[in-house]
């Protein structure tokens, strides 16, 4: 691989087989190294092809105009989802994190910092995502010598589910989506969830990509009408429940639920609430 154009010791420019420019990073991967240089890499490092070129050429400026340490605490927090959480996240979070963290730390220093409004509803609907802001600032914290309050650690987390979403979707409204309709469950069985429970933990999962449907108005296809029908009769309360989240997302987003969308509400219900292995 040729060095098109060395960003820093750690990110230099090459070209793929087509031609486009990529992209590549890794710990001091152009060390040493000049324009023009060919370079066999070995393990430890990522390559951003030029497929987004918004992204690349935000990557480059972030490369250019942010120091290194910003970038490897985000590499950090990729490493963690991917490793101890078995996570995948989007490429983007390799600008917005990286910048949020900078910014956040440059406010820091002039006495700043932001409450989180979403606070409770992060730690709660996002705990792994949670867990991980919370080891980022302590990686902040040894590398800055700053300690944030854990209001920054919900907009990290923030960051994460965004990253984690295929159209960096809204991710306040989805904790909006969200918290409704959990209240709405809680509310209507007149239970308090057992969020330790394992059944919690994958409806929370499944609201969050559910939310973000909704939101970008891209339904699942009708493909499991039957079982709908006999879970409807056969699962009434967990059906009436149904019809109030449909009623409520129908009057506040305009989008209407396909059958399969309730089927998958009703499973979910029926397990939170009666710990049933349907």
């Amino acid at each position: 691989m040729k060095i098109e154009k060395i960003l820093n010791n750690n990110a230099f420019i090459s070209l793929d087989e087509s031609g486009e420019e990529i992209i590549v990073m890794g710990k001091e991967v152009a060390f040493g190294k000049k324009q023009g240089d060919d370079i066999e890499l070995s393990g430890g490092y990522k390559i951003f092809s030029n497929s987004n070129q918004e992204l690349n050429q935000r990557l480059k400026n972030i490369v250019s105009d942010i120091p290194q340490e910003y970038i490897k605490i985000t590499e950090q927090v990729v490493s963690i989802l991917e490793k101890q959480y078995d996570k995948k996240v989007n490429d983007i979070i390799y600008v917005s994190l990286t910048e949020h963290v900078h910014g956040a730390v440059e406010r820091f220093k002039k006495g700043i910092q932001i409450k989180n409004p979403l606070l409770i509803d992060i730690k709660r609907l996002f705990r792994d995502e949670y867990k991980v802001a919370k080891q980022a600032l302590e990686a902040i914290k040894e590398k800055f010598g700053i300690e944030f309050e854990e209001d920054e650690a919900g907009y990290i987390a923030q960051h994460i589910v965004n990253a984690q979403l295929d159209d960096m979707s809204d991710v306040v409204n989805i904790t909006r989506i969200m918290q409704d309709i959990l209240n709405i469950i809680k509310y209507s069985y007149k239970i308090d969830f057992n969020e330790e429970s394992v059944y919690y933990y994958r409806f929370v999962t499944h609201l969050k990509f559910f939310a973000q449907r909704i939101i970008n108005r891209s339904p699942y296809e009708d493909d499991n009408v039957e079982i709908f029908e006999v879970f409807k009769d056969k699962y009434t309360d967990s059906y009436k429940c149904v019809l109030k989240i449909k009623n409520q997302i129908r009057q506040i987003y305009d989008y209407n639920l396909t059958k399969d969308e309730q089927l998958y509400l009703m499973i979910h219900i029926e397990r939170i609430t009666t710990k049933a292995s349907i």
